[in-house]
């Protein structure tokens, strides 16, 4: 590989640790909430993933936060090929309006289309793509518009979105850089995006958008699986096991949002909820609980929410991506590093069929102090009384 085009979404991320599930549309109510951008950070690490194998690579991409001072950070000297602060708005669905310097342009799905169909112009080797499963929508859809669908040039992404179900994404920023400088082969891959508004009212409605070809590696992470299997064996032992006094983060998800069923909770299904145990007194004297004990905290709560509820101890429940294995940073951002530094225990749960399908949990929160924590054997609880012991990488 010679050449590479690389095209940032500033913007994707952002709603994931206020609790918005998506940024699409809402970046004004994500600041508003306090959103800082993490897509910068993680085109930064990918680039010089990439720089580290590949320095003399020849480097296109669009200018300031989409891709030039990335790129710049990570030792290259880029030619830039597409300026947002000078671009064809005509295509903008939103109306959005841009800052006139690059280095902090307001940018729109239309500034990313642009930025390919520029990319393209140079004939790169592969487009270098930093976003979610919308981004991606994006520039597959350049690709074949441009006739660059049948296969002539891949694209790989870096998973910097709220939700990213497509299998065109490294693992991580780290293994996309790696990937993007050392692939030999490409194949088939899905592109798949699901309706922000309805994810939001707690429904998954997932769509192929397209099929793209991708760089082999077994770092480049596999689609998501939307059904799991029943979880009602597991949710009664779960809710029977509940420490009085306890306070649980309830991740997003129907294998714990029937946990939270169990335990007589409305959860909200793509949300993060925080409940806490009640303490009563048995006839004994002895604390005990019951699955209608207990206070509901946080309902759909936003990272901050969460921090205000906490109370020791703490126990954080997630459940794994179908096909993906994530327990953390895929569609949960909302527990941060922060929040998982404040608990003492973290329950993940799973059907058995649901982990038959993942060879390996997965991590990705942002903070690699936390990743290296988290790393390691885990025991998953998958029915009532079962455990399976699965490694984290």
């Amino acid at each position: 590989m010679e050449s590479i085009g690389v095209v940032v979404n500033p913007i994707a991320g952002m709603g994931g640790r206020v609790g918005l599930k998506g940024t699409d549309g809402n970046v004004a109510e994500a600041r508003r909430r306090g959103a800082e951008p993490r897509a910068p950070a993680r085109a930064r690490e990918a680039l010089r993933s990439v720089h580290r194998r590949a320095p003399s690579l020849t480097v296109y991409t669009a200018a300031g936060v989409m891709g030039e001072r990335a790129a710049r950070d990570a030792g290259y000297e880029p030619t830039v090929v597409y300026d947002p602060s000078e671009g064809d708005r005509d295509t903008a669905s939103d109306g959005a309006e841009i800052a006139s310097d690059p280095a902090t342009a307001e940018t729109t799905a239309a500034d990313t289309r642009a930025a390919v169909r520029a990319l393209l112009e140079h004939d790169v080797d592969l487009v270098f793509f930093v976003g979610g499963d919308g981004t991606a929508v994006d520039v597959a859809e350049v690709l074949d518009a441009e006739g660059d669908g049948a296969g002539e040039t891949p694209m790989l992404g870096v998973p910097a979105g709220v939700k990213i179900y497509s299998s065109v994404f490294g693992v991580t920023p780290a293994d996309a850089g790696r990937i993007a400088a050392e692939f030999d082969r490409v194949e088939p891959r899905e592109v798949n995006d699901i309706d922000e508004d309805a994810y939001r009212e707690g429904e998954v409605r997932t769509e192929l958008k397209a099929v793209v070809p991708v760089p082999v590696a077994p770092a480049v992470q596999s689609g998501k699986q939307v059904s799991s299997g029943s979880v009602d064996s597991l949710a009664a032992g779960f809710a029977r096991e509940v420490e009085p006094g306890r306070t649980y983060v309830f991740g997003p998800g129907s294998t714990v949002g029937a946990i939270e069923t169990e335990l007589g909770i409305d959860p909200s299904p793509l949300g993060v909820d925080v409940w806490r145990a009640a303490n009563t007194a048995g006839d004994d004297g002895e604390t005990a609980t019951s699955a209608s004990d207990g206070e509901l905290l946080a309902r759909d709560a936003a990272e901050s929410d969460i921090l205000d509820a906490l109370a020791d101890p703490v126990t954080i429940v997630v459940s794994p991506i179908g096909g993906q294995g994530f327990v953390f940073g895929r569609g949960n951002h909302q527990i941060s590093p922060m929040v998982i530094r404040r608990a003492d225990d973290i329950a993940v749960v799973a059907a058995g069929e649901k982990l038959d399908d993942i060879e390996s949990l997965r991590v990705d929160t942002d903070d690699e102090a936390v990743d290296d924590e988290l790393r390691g054997w885990l025991r998953v609880r998958t029915g009532r009384f079962t455990t399976r012991l699965v490694t984290v990488v």
